[in-house]
């Protein structure tokens, strides 16, 4: 057993990937205790831990070091055009194979995703934990959730007419600013007198980070099993939906990886262009989804695609940001 342990960590799976698992199954068997809201609330405890890492990140964060992190502008553009432009049109070039085949629903589904912001929690969380350039990872996932509130629509309402209809900006604004940007300023503003007891434990703050990823991964996935988001489709079918959204990451995660290269970035700002650019976000997609896609049974079919690469980036994500980690430990 000892041996089998080592050469799975050789191969990358670790602990932390073992709970992921465990997480999954969890989800699939017990269900319930991810969904209900009474006395506590699994999900809004995994919101409550999003905004302390936040605050913790603030806390290791000088105003000097916010600064040069933010300087690079080439790294944000690069983020926010593989966000929401070079995602989008590798979908957009495969619409004629699901076109009168009986799953164009499921490419508006998957085109959906693609036009989706990034994740804001879990990139910087990877970022994070891979070493990478933590402010402009702070920086490139929050705007993208703000560019996201106008560009998803537009993207999407090139398909499906219901995209013009209004859209609440305020929720997501007033939620972005109170979850992420609130934590951070307080974060930045106690650095002078904390920020050296964050950098001392920030051992400990990184089992925190994945405590909280392993619940959002829990309660994520009771959701989808406990509304049935799986049925209505045979194994094969999920499969090759499954590994079609695992070619889609790494296909992102290989060409912008070439690119932070050709343009010369530096290590760490390289994993935060790895990281931001290839993360979408489930959050702003369940949100998003209520408005743009009217008929329930639709947007079961829509959020399914969403549903997969939201698992499987965390997974896939994981891995490789584990394996950064111990790569610069080396």
């Amino acid at each position: 057993m000892k041996k089998l342990l080592e050469v799975l960590k050789k191969a990358g799976f670790d602990g932390f990937l073992l709970m992921i698992a465990t997480m999954i199954l969890m989800a699939y068997f017990l269900p319930k205790p991810g969904m209900v809201k009474e006395p506590f609330s699994l999900e809004e405890i995994a919101n409550a831990g999003v905004s302390l890492i936040f605050l913790f990140y603030g806390l290791r964060l000088s105003v000097e070091k916010l600064k040069a992190g933010l300087s690079n502008w080439k790294m944000h553009i690069v983020v926010q055009l593989t966000t929401f432009l070079f995602f989008p049109l590798i979908v957009l070039a495969f619409r004629p194979l699901f076109v009168n085949n009986g799953f164009e629903l499921l490419w508006l589904g998957v085109f959906f995703l693609a036009a989706l912001p990034s994740t804001v929690s879990s990139s910087v969380v990877m970022v994070s934990i891979a070493k990478g350039n933590i402010p402009a990872a702070i920086f490139n996932a929050s705007i993208s959730s703000l560019i996201g509130v106008v560009v998803t629509p537009l993207w999407v309402g090139l398909f499906i007419a219901s995209a013009t209809g209004d859209f609440d900006v305020s929720q997501i604004v007033i939620k972005l600013i109170l979850q992420v940007l609130l934590p951070v300023i307080i974060g930045i503003s106690l650095n002078s007198r904390l920020g050296a007891i964050a950098e001392k434990y920030k051992k400990q703050l990184k089992y925190f980070d994945q405590a909280v990823i392993l619940t959002i991964i829990y309660t994520s996935f009771c959701k989808s099993f406990s509304e049935h988001l799986f049925e209505g489709f045979t194994a094969l079918e999920l499969a090759g939906l499954a590994a079609g959204m695992m070619a889609l990451f790494f296909a992102v995660f290989f060409c912008v990886g070439v690119l932070s290269r050709l343009l010369g970035f530096s290590d760490e700002d390289r994993i935060t262009v790895l990281f931001c650019g290839s993360k979408k976000s489930l959050v702003h997609g369940t949100v998003m989804s209520k408005v743009l896609f009217q008929h329930s049974t639709i947007t079961g079919i829509v959020l399914l695609p969403l549903m997969l690469y939201h698992a499987l980036q965390l997974i896939a994500a994981s891995i490789i940001a584990q394996g950064m980690a111990r790569r610069k430990e080396l």
